[in-house]
């Protein structure tokens, strides 16, 4: 695997670099790298851009100046932003002990628990946030990384259930991770909410073998939706639905975030059509790419161990 640049030598974290925490622990985080894939492979972070860099400090600086559960939650996702994952999951351990009841801090957390493989503590932390929001309002959750509309395109109730169904499916529970991408699903009707939902629904039934259930969810996806910033994913949906061909689409994927989310989903539509060979090929490229966070390259990484070693 291609090793990035260290992200610790460029930026410094003040008070969380380098520590490691879990839900239950507060132990330093020595290592080098970020994370670790489950064929062993190190992970480092590339060198984030000066805008990055630059936009991590004025949250590092409000945060600093008031170190409330706002200026926290911003000044965590920039620090992941960076590239320092480890780095964000201190922060939020740190904050739940001042909030230690906070959905917020337990979905961001959890989030960041995904990208640095331990999906267990992830779902710990999602599955308790799910409970607190029980009977709670949800609203629109703003983006940190907005899309080119500037316009949001998901809640913060669906966030949490979102990133609770991948750590499921990553964790190899299926039957669970579906009923969290249901309630997902039914937490708004944004285009972009549905497109996403439905494609990981899709995705887990037809590698379920339940290929009926699958094309149900799909059958409303339209090439003409208002969709604004998952695009991979529409497209997926349009290919599970039969209105794209794979051909239509290999090839022409990026190397970011969003084009290995689309080569997961013509690698699974290839893997649920009895493609393997294809599949293969596509889920191999995918993990010889550096977006090593995403959730594509994640579900590629796991696939490739599980179904193909």
């Amino acid at each position: 695997m291609r090793k990035c640049l260290l992200l610790v030598a460029v930026i410094t974290i003040a008070g969380c670099t380098n520590k490691k925490n879990t839900t239950a622990t507060n132990t330093p985080w020595l290592e080098n790298y970020q994370a670790i894939t489950i064929t062993g492979d190190t992970l480092y972070s590339k060198a984030p851009s000066q805008k990055i860099i630059d936009q991590y400090t004025t949250k590092k600086q409000a945060f600093e100046a008031s170190p409330d559960l706002e200026n926290t939650i911003w000044y965590g996702r920039f620090t992941a932003y960076t590239g320092n994952y480890r780095g964000a999951i201190a922060i939020y351990s740190d904050a739940l002990k001042k909030f230690p009841n906070e959905s917020r801090l337990l979905r961001h957390r959890g989030h960041r628990y995904i990208t640095v493989r331990e999906f267990g503590n992830a779902i710990t932390d999602l599955e308790k946030a799910a409970s607190l929001i029980k009977d709670q309002e949800n609203k629109v959750e703003e983006d940190g990384m907005p899309n080119a509309q500037n316009i949001p395109v998901s809640t913060m109730h669906g966030n949490i259930y979102y990133h609770l169904g991948l750590a499921y499916y990553f964790n190899g529970d299926d039957n669970k991770a579906v009923q969290a991408f249901k309630k997902c699903l039914k937490t708004s009707k944004n285009p972009d909410n549905v497109v996403s939902a439905t494609h990981w629904i899709y995705t887990i039934n037809c590698q379920m073998g339940r290929i009926a259930t699958g094309d149900n969810y799909v059958k409303n996806i339209t090439s003409d939706m208002n969709v604004i910033e998952n695009d991979a994913y529409h497209k997926a949906c349009l290919l599970y639905k039969g209105e794209l061909q794979t051909e239509d689409l290999l090839g022409k994927q990026g190397n970011e975030a969003a084009g290995s989310a689309l080569k997961y989903g013509i690698g699974n539509y290839l893997l649920c059509t009895r493609q393997s060979g294809r599949a293969e090929t596509i889920f191999t490229e995918i993990v010889a790419g550096e977006d090593w966070a995403s959730f594509g390259y994640i579900a590629a990484e796991i696939d490739l161990k599980k179904k193909f070693n």
